[in-house]
């Protein structure tokens, strides 16, 4: 009787699923174990969990712990997208937008950055308005690409930012205002946005927007250049030779 219910339990282990968790797997992966990770997310994913399922597509797009197989993110992305995850519709329309595992299509990355950034998604908010900026899947709409990136820039994201910052640099869909672009060059350039750290240097160069200060101008050229910004290099040599 005992050996019967040794087998039993035995062939009840082989039945049963195996189940990952997340948050382990997370743990994992923030700490560079990708085979840990890759263990507790991929069941997870076969079962159907959306954020397990654009987690693997990330490992395959990058490349972590496994070979990087774009065409594999690209499968386990839209498993996730296709259930709502705002990330992974973020990240499929990345993949339609450069064309990686996928054909390019503008469309197909409009779509689905548009269905992340009406969920409040940043990052999409920002693609899409960046979409709308070079009429890339969309007709080019500067005000729709303004809309977009203040959605997001709103919400801290430094690229939308310096991308808010130079439409009111630049006067696109809006009336130029350099204290408008200083102050969102400012914002991206504090989280570290080299291109917006340069810009806010050439501001403080000219006094456009804010009063002229050479030094205040050299610290942005050189937090820039320190992260390998040619046209900083440039502008910090340039203006040390003057001071």
């Amino acid at each position: 009787m005992r050996s019967v219910f040794l087998v039993l339990l035995f062939v009840f282990a082989l039945a049963t699923p195996s189940y990952g968790d997340y948050d382990s797997g997370l743990d994992a992966y923030n700490r560079g174990d990708y085979t840990t990770a890759l263990k507790e997310w991929r069941p997870l994913a076969e079962q159907g969990e959306a954020k397990a399922q654009n987690r693997l597509g990330l490992m395959y797009d990058n490349g972590d712990g496994v070979p990087r197989d774009y065409k594999e993110a690209v499968k386990w992305y839209r498993k996730a997208a296709e259930q709502g995850n705002a990330r992974a519709q973020n990240n499929l329309g990345t993949m339609y937008d450069i064309g990686d595992g996928v054909p390019q299509d503008y469309k197909e990355a409009v779509k689905w950055f548009r269905k992340a950034a009406e969920q409040g998604y940043a990052s999409a908010q920002g693609n899409l308005g960046f979409m709308y900026w070079n009429g890339d899947g969309v007709p080019w709409d500067y005000k729709e690409a303004l809309k977009w990136f203040r959605k997001a820039a709103d919400q801290g994201d430094a690229s939308a930012q310096y991308n808010l910052g130079f439409m009111y640099w630049n006067g696109d869909g809006v009336t130029v205002d350099f204290k408008e672009a200083v102050k969102w060059y400012h914002k991206a350039a504090e989280q570290g946005d080299a291109i917006a750290q340069n810009n806010l240097g050439e501001m403080y160069e000219k006094g456009d927007g804010v009063p002229r200060d050479h030094k205040e101008a050299a610290k942005w050229y050189r937090k820039a250049a320190g992260q390998g910004n040619e046209n900083a290099k440039t502008n910090l040599t340039r203006l040390e030779a003057s001071m």
